[in-house]
């Protein structure tokens, strides 16, 4: 399994790519100078980086992601459910539960997710 964690400044570029993407090479050079203060090689480093790990491509001097963020979010919650409730769902929503108490909206809504995925 790949490791979908990102730390701060990872996260922070991936971020800026996927609101701004596909973005040319150059493009994001700038964009992150003025939105990080990197230099060139600062983001260039960072996207080699993300690029090796399959979550961003650099094609032709355009790049783009590789999965959405949508995609990165629901595997970076599949490791989580993994690593920490030996991948047990159920396990994560209770102990979610005894910390925060569920709402009616939230509990109809997870009622949905489960008849809807039930299918």
């Amino acid at each position: 399994m790949e490791d979908y964690k990102l730390g701060a400044m990872e996260t922070k570029f991936a971020e800026l790519m996927w609101d701004n993407e596909p973005i040319a090479s150059g493009e994001l050079v700038k964009l992150c100078q003025k939105e990080l203060s990197w230099k060139k090689s600062t983001t260039y480093t960072m996207l080699r980086r993300l690029c090796e790990r399959n979550i961003f491509q650099n094609k032709n001097g355009v790049v783009s992601s590789i999965i959405t963020k949508q995609e990165f979010q629901a595997l970076q919650s599949e490791q989580f459910v993994k690593e920490t409730f030996g991948g047990s769902l159920p396990h994560f929503l209770a102990a979610f539960a005894t910390r925060k108490k569920l709402s009616e909206n939230e509990i109809e809504e997870l009622q949905r997710l489960i008849n809807q995925h039930r299918r």
